[in-house]
């Protein structure tokens, strides 16, 4: 089943109603040390940080995850850095960096001080400054896990903030329940499908196992003997759709997305062809 049609009176985009959606269903602090993703990488803990000690270095080592964290300081002994050491050890999944080169943070136009998250999937990084003196390990960590989106990011209270920051605003979300036995296989499909969508749609899992996101659930008018399904929204404008899976495939995936972007690129269009008809 597809359903087409535009969010409801819940606010004044979609992505932010979810948001607040799952404010009001989870408690945020208890989300900040929780995995933030579907799928994580590990690295040890005994490693990090990795010593980048110049650009070729800091080049391989960002460019070989979906997610890494370079810590920029001038003194590898500073008080800041002490707490970016302590961060890394807290987040495992999660490769961290660390320059003092020059080279580098010219290379990458920061100053010392400053706690940079590269990802993948939108291509973006985010920065933290560290010469606040109210920024610690406990902080750092929560603006790691705000900002680690991946090619498939779970949803809760932290990583929504991530979600409604980036530069993708088109938003795909496979509701299913994590428990099953078929999630794994769900899993695979659907991260196979988001690798085709990289930079232009963002992949989301909710898990709709959990109480906090019954809300989602009911927002998108759905009900768990439903699931899995898949809902596509376009914050800007609130233009959404809504399909319903018995299994998820990534062919299924794929149609729907491809739909949903012709039907955006049309509207985009139609403007264009009513000002040129106009003219003539």
């Amino acid at each position: 089943m597809v359903r087409r049609g535009q969010a409801g009176t819940m606010g004044t985009s979609v992505f932010p109603c979810l948001f607040v959606i799952l404010l009001t269903g989870g408690s945020l602090a208890g989300c900040a040390g929780d995995g933030g993703s579907a799928s994580h990488s590990t690295a040890s803990t005994a490693e990090k940080p990795i010593l980048l000690n110049n650009i070729t270095d800091a080049e391989a080592f960002i460019s070989g995850a979906e997610v890494v964290v370079v810590g920029f300081f001038q003194d590898p002994e500073s008080p800041e850095a002490s707490q970016f050491r302590l961060a890394a050890g807290r987040i495992a999944e999660v490769s961290f960096g660390l320059s003092t080169s020059p080279a580098v943070l010219t290379h990458y136009g920061v100053a010392a001080n400053t706690v940079t998250l590269f990802r993948r999937v939108d291509n973006d990084r985010r920065d933290l400054d560290m010469n606040s003196k109210d920024v610690d390990a406990e902080k750092m960590t929560r603006f790691v896990r705000m900002n680690e989106l991946r090619l498939v990011t779970e949803y809760n209270p932290v990583t929504a903030i991530g979600v409604m920051q980036s530069s993708l605003q088109l938003h795909l979300l496979l509701i299913t329940d994590k428990m099953s036995p078929k999630h794994p296989k769900r899993m695979r499909k659907y991260q196979a499908a988001a690798e085709l969508f990289k930079g232009k749609i963002l992949f989301i899992l909710v898990d709709s196992n959990l109480n906090s996101n019954e809300r989602i659930v009911s927002f998108f008018k759905l009900k768990k003997s439903q699931l899995p399904a898949l809902a596509i929204f376009h914050a800007p404008d609130e233009e959404q759709d809504v399909l319903t899976l018995d299994e998820v495939s990534v062919e299924r995936v794929q149609d729907f997305c491809n739909r949903f972007l012709q039907r955006m690129q049309k509207k985009e269009d139609e403007p264009e062809e009513k000002a040129l008809n106009e003219e003539l």
